[in-house]
């Protein structure tokens, strides 16, 4: 939490201040059907505590595309690899995507290795 010994002001956990380079980021492109945004919102805001929670999550957020209304962008930020798959495949998680697959229309998944960032 913020304001815990030797964290940075806002990062939520110890360890998000770890060396950027080591993340493993996972972007999640997702089509909403339209006229369901703001119920695909509330859904998945129940789910993200579920993967927060997870020792090996860095940090989840939620993005609406400023050009399509029903596009948003899921970032999920990992130890590593290894640990996003064990979650993706894991019975939480399972849980939540069915939770939210009623509202989609489409989407698309990529997954990365942050080589740079600069704060």
């Amino acid at each position: 939490m913020p304001g815990t010994p030797g964290e940075e002001a806002g990062t939520g956990s110890a360890t998000r201040n770890r060396d950027r380079r080591e993340v493993f980021r996972v972007l999640l492109t997702v089509q909403v059907k339209p006229d369901l945004e703001d119920e695909f919102e509330r859904v998945w805001a129940e789910g993200s505590r579920e993967i927060t929670a997870q020792p090996a999550n860095l940090g989840h957020t939620l993005a609406r595309s400023a050009t399509e209304k029903s596009v948003y962008y899921v970032v999920s930020d990992w130890t590593d690899r290894d640990a996003f798959l064990a979650f993706e495949s894991s019975d939480e998680h399972v849980r939540h995507r069915e939770k939210l697959h009623p509202f989609r229309a489409g989407g698309s998944l990529a997954m990365m290795t942050l080589v740079g960032a600069d704060r």
